[in-house]
């Protein structure tokens, strides 16, 4: 039997974007000092708004703020994603600061307030997780539960202003769950087929995070395994061809988006893996292959770092 070993450094994706930040603050009306020896006019002020008109400022920006949200939540793709929760900070941001410099009706003036400060808040949230997508979060799923205080907050603020006289503020309809680390049994195979030849591919991930190896051959994914950290797996049965071979590192396994949902990174090996096998009159020889996920003295193949998006999921 020949044994070919195939060995890579690994390289670690991390896209930064900073999404755009903005300020602003209420407007303000100032009053005329009074004439000599006068004490001074008072300040002129804002009036409060009716109840309806009051109801019809907050219902303008109700579908839009809901829709950003949701937006977010929906998501796939780290790209879509990016662009969502910076396009959800701009929205949420402006809506805090036109209703800001709105006078609500008195008896919801603290509901208002708090409403608006939890508005802002989620905004601040959202414009911290934007920097962190591709890299810390993986998955819509994980920047909403990065989000989860902020919104929840919003969700309670939203609910309260809403109860206190039929206000169209509640624009949270989507539920943020706490941080986990999920994990798959190490060989868990998410996709298994053409399989039946001699030869084994190993996969040994010395790394510290989990990995998901995809083995593709032409543009067809025909095995994709989960290897954990620390771990080793033998895929035996590979049949003859030639495949190109990619793995995606992470934490929290998200089996629905079939994806990790923090600390990701995406990379392929560079050089095709190739299986033969060979028949003479009194021998049958193949190849079995050895793959490593972390850098080894002497490694002797190379790794490039793949666009999330165009990652074979």
């Amino acid at each position: 039997m020949i044994t070919c070993v195939l060995a890579l450094a690994t390289l670690t994706l991390g896209a930064c974007t900073s999404a755009p930040s903005l300020s602003g603050g209420s407007p303000r009306l100032s009053g005329t000092a009074g004439g000599p020896g006068g004490a001074g006019s008072p300040s002129p002020s804002l009036a409060a708004l009716t109840a309806d008109a009051y109801k019809g400022e907050l219902g303008t920006r109700h579908d839009a703020l809901s829709d950003a949200i949701k937006s977010v939540a929906s998501a796939r793709g780290l790209k879509s994603l990016r662009e969502r929760v910076g396009k959800a900070e701009e929205k949420m941001l402006g809506a805090a600061e036109e209703l800001a410099a709105l006078q609500p009706p008195a008896e919801v003036r603290a509901q208002h307030d708090a409403y608006v400060t939890s508005m802002r808040d989620l905004a601040a949230g959202l414009g911290g997780a934007t920097g962190k997508v591709g890299s810390d979060l993986c998955t819509s799923s994980a920047v909403l539960t990065d989000v989860r205080g902020a919104l929840g907050a919003l969700d309670e603020a939203g609910e309260t202003l809403q109860e206190a006289g039929g206000y169209p503020a509640d624009v949270v309809s989507v539920k943020a769950a706490g941080k986990k680390t999920r994990r798959l049994g190490n060989g868990h195979y998410l996709r298994k087929s053409g399989l039946g030849g001699r030869s084994s591919l190993q996969i040994h991930n010395g790394t510290r995070r989990d990995a998901v190896v995809n083995v593709m051959r032409g543009k067809s994914k025909v095995i994709s395994v989960y290897v954990r950290k620390k771990s080793k797996f033998k895929i035996p049965g590979m049949r003859d061809g030639t495949y190109r071979i990619y793995f995606t590192h992470g934490v929290d396994w998200d089996g629905k988006s079939r994806a990790f949902t923090r600390d990701c990174s995406f990379s392929r090996f560079q050089k095709s893996v190739k299986f033969k096998t060979t028949y003479t009159s009194t021998q049958i020889l193949w190849h079995d292959w050895r793959i490593t996920l972390h850098s080894i003295s002497g490694g002797n193949a190379r790794t490039s770092q793949v666009d999330p998006d165009d990652f074979p999921g």
